[in-house]
């Protein structure tokens, strides 16, 4: 359906969060869930000494890792989390993110609505 808030996955299915993207070295893959004016969840697979530099996002975002382990920046303060491990950073925060071992990851951000 066109009109699906969450997309590229199967509605009414089960189905297991790491395998919609796949590890590749030297890589960061990603495939967006949502992306509406008010949230956008995005699911990657990121590998070891790979990631995002520092940038910031306009609502809160959510990291939960789905295995492997990552070092998630915030405000200058690096944070180790590993499978199930999730870190919630305040909109404009200033954050990066970087593999420790290949790692995958759920980011859901969640923007107030005018």
């Amino acid at each position: 359906m066109a009109d699906e808030m969450i997309k590229n996955v199967e509605h009414g299915a089960v189905f297991g969060l790491a395998d919609l993207v796949q590890l590749e070295a030297g890589k960061v893959n990603s495939l967006t869930l949502s992306q509406t004016s008010g949230c956008k969840m995005t699911v990657f697979a990121i590998d070891a000494d790979e990631g995002m530099s520092s940038h910031a996002a306009p609502g809160d975002a959510l990291i939960t890792v789905i295995e492997g382990i990552g070092e998630i920046t915030v405000n200058d303060v690096p944070h180790r989390l590993g499978a199930g491990q999730s870190i919630v950073m305040t909109a404009g925060s200033p954050h990066s993110v970087r593999g420790v071992t290949p790692f995958k990851m759920q980011l859901t951000v969640v923007k107030p609505v005018a």
